[in-house]
């Protein structure tokens, strides 16, 4: 079970596949996941990250299985989240004669989780280097990426970069390098993992970029999914696009019904954008095509919704009046936005309402606290069953909003 896997000689991973698990503290992991820790084999023996507590008898194996535990002699924590560090109490106990390194802001971390009172630490400064033998390993600091105390580790005499939670995605597989798994695949789900986990810390991102730029790199070895050894420059791309936060052509409207009321606007909000997506086509050929994509928030997971929204630069919300309030399915959408801290976007709320309104002015209100501009002043709404004029409105806004969102794409590509 989670057999090791050769890096490099001496170099190992010894992590765990989890094909089962399917919510991640909120996040989708449709595909599973992994809880990558490396093992480095030289005159010192280090252990770098731990992986999730239920698996820590896994990962005593992996380790054992290479190298007798006595005889490890540093336990590198990069991330005190639990992910990582869950099972570092257990290899503390089954490595006696280990050392835990990591930097002073994780030691305060990895205290307000476990008893560290009788754990031995070495504190790394941000630059310091940690001497194996003919290997070294050098952590560098990358705060908010996506902890306070968060590092990753670079070994030059392998010209590995041991990454952290950057560069990572949520996807189980036997296969552990980026040229033996699909690699839109490994791209889609990297940019759900930096759109539900990394997106606010855009700006960090990019400062962890030019701080690795320098260095040679042939094998990035996230703390989750794929190692990288033959994409690294179109995964470094579609990183720095992300924390860029570069605009698509695109629209997506989102929504939620009771009575399918709600559902009829948004289909018009919907068809009035492609309209406009048609007419773009026709004017110009070889332009990027609009991508409109209709979303019902309850069918849809928080997950992908907001690797969708990540770059899109118009967004209608809709909801039925429940209670005159949201619907349920619409205030977590909102909730989870504005934790996301997307880049501004044209917003539009709409919503049904029966005998009292609420759902759509609650959108409306919350457009301002996502930092979003609104596309109208007020909400396009309908009572009970939306009339043939309501409907006209909803598709004459549906166009609005795509215009907004192609124009926020063409001001990008400037």
């Amino acid at each position: 079970m989670n057999l090791t896997t050769e890096l490099r000689p001496g170099v190992d991973y010894v992590g765990y596949v989890d094909y089962n698990v399917r919510d991640f503290h909120s996040y989708d992991t449709r595909l599973g996941a992994t809880y990558n820790a490396y093992l480095i084999r030289d005159e010192k023996i280090a252990l770098i990250d731990t992986v999730k507590a239920p698996f820590a008898a896994q990962l005593k194996r992996n380790v054992a299985s290479l190298v007798d535990l006595e005889k490890v002699d540093y336990l590198v924590c990069l991330h005190a989240e639990l992910d990582h560090a869950g099972s570092l109490p257990a290899m503390v106990e089954a490595c006696p004669n280990a050392t835990v390194v990591c930097n002073a802001k994780c030691k305060d971390a990895l205290a307000g989780f476990f008893d560290v009172s009788n754990w031995k630490f070495q504190i790394l400064n941000s630059g310091d280097s940690l001497s194996l033998g003919k290997r070294s390993l050098t952590l560098v600091n990358v705060p908010m990426v996506h902890w306070p105390e968060s590092s990753v580790a670079y070994m030059p005499e392998e010209k590995i970069l041991f990454s952290n939670d950057a560069f990572g995605q949520h996807i189980a597989t036997s296969e552990r390098f980026d040229d033996e798994y699909d690699l839109p695949k490994i791209l889609e789900e990297g940019k759900s993992y930096y759109a539900n986990i990394v997106a606010p810390y855009g700006r960090q991102v990019l400062k962890t970029l030019e701080a690795v730029a320098p260095l040679e790199i042939e094998l990035v070895a996230p703390a989750h999914g794929i190692i990288w050894r033959s994409h690294i420059p179109e995964m470094f791309a579609a990183y720095k696009t992300w924390a860029s936060n570069k605009y698509a052509p695109k629209v997506l409207v989102i929504y939620d019904t009771m009575w399918q009321s709600t559902e009829l606007m948004a289909e018009e909000i919907y068809a009035g954008a492609v309209d406009y997506g048609r007419k773009l086509a026709n004017e110009n050929p070889s332009a990027p095509k609009l991508d409109v994509q209709l979303m019902h928030a309850r069918k849809t997971t928080l997950t992908r919704l907001a690797a969708e929204a990540l770059d899109a630069g118009a967004v209608a919300l809709g909801s039925a009046t429940l209670n005159a309030w949201l619907m349920p399915a619409m205030a977590s959408v909102l909730a989870y936005f504005q934790g996301l801290k997307f880049r501004e976007k044209t917003a539009l709320a709409f919503g049904s309402f029966g005998w009292g309104p609420g759902g759509a002015e609650a959108i409306q209100k919350a457009i301002p606290e996502l930092k979003y501009v609104p596309l109208t002043e007020t909400p396009i709404k309908a009572k009970q069953r939306p009339t043939a004029d309501d409907l006209a409105k909803c598709r004459e806004a549906g166009e609005n909003l795509a215009k907004a969102a192609w124009e926020r794409y063409l001001a990008d590509q400037q």
